[in-house]
């Protein structure tokens, strides 16, 4: 079979929001800078705005890869047997979709590449937990965002990651260690079923996780890649390792 000339195409779930008060029926987006970092490694980013978790096995049949953004939405804290802070902002249909996500893009060999938001779904659907509020635990760091600042300051560099050696981190970094932004209030309390630290922060929180016996790159971060990541080699070469298992998949695929 000759080699499909489009892109490979990279599911980017939808967050929900309610951004008109005059419009009830709330709002499907997506950050802009997820999908040109998407479009500049020659991937093509998609949506399916309105999929549910049934419709998961399907949808999966016509893409390459799935890349969980991150998100200002918390995933609920009843998906690790926790209750939800009275200051959460949820988004519980991505809860929904995202968890069934995980679990059969792992099972299919699709590539999953988990950011922020993104990471701590990875390990909530494959029976970890999250501390609901980083900046509140004994001994970690204030892990969030200036809210106020410019967003080049909200993505600054913040702080070193120290990464696990002989670890694919510690390839695209050139080293075992990396600095990176941080614009996070929850963060990974229990490692999930498979899931390996690669990646801390220097007060320990794990910021950098692969799956153990995924087919093919199941990786989640903490920090942004995404961002401007033409002018950072270890995010550039992060985004580059997605990006080829992506294609990699889609020319398996079409040689089936």
């Amino acid at each position: 079979m000759p080699k499909s000339p489009h892109k490979p195409l990279i599911w980017l779930p939808a967050c929900h929001r309610h951004l008109d008060l005059n419009d009830p029926g709330g709002y499907s987006v997506l950050a802009d800078r997820y999908a040109l970092a998407v479009t500049a490694l020659g991937l093509q980013p998609v949506l399916f705005p309105m999929a549910e978790a049934e419709d998961v096995p399907c949808l999966l049949d016509f893409v390459h890869g799935v890349l969980l953004t991150g998100s200002p939405s918390n995933v609920e804290a009843t998906h690790f047997g926790a209750t939800a802070l009275a200051t959460d902002l949820l988004d519980p249909r991505r809860d929904k979709l995202t968890m069934r996500l995980v679990r059969e893009a792992l099972e299919r060999g699709v590539p999953l590449f988990g950011v922020c938001r993104g990471l701590q779904e990875m390990n909530v659907a494959l029976g970890g937990s999250l501390h609901q509020a980083v900046h509140e635990q004994p001994g970690l760091l204030d892990h969030r965002e200036p809210p106020d600042a410019p967003l080049e300051v909200q993505f600054a560099e913040r702080h070193d990651v120290l990464l696990e050696p002989g670890s694919r981190f510690a390839h695209w970094a050139g080293g075992t260690r990396a600095c990176v932004n941080s614009l996070h209030g929850q963060g990974i309390k229990r490692l999930g079923e498979g899931v390996v630290a690669e990646a801390r922060a220097p007060d320990g929180l794990v910021e950098g996780v692969r799956v153990t016996g995924a087919p093919a790159f199941a990786y989640g971060v903490q920090w942004h890649p995404e961002w401007r990541h033409e002018k950072h080699p270890f995010y550039e070469r992060t985004l580059h390792a997605f990006a080829s298992a992506c294609r990699e998949h889609m020319e398996v695929r079409e040689e089936a």
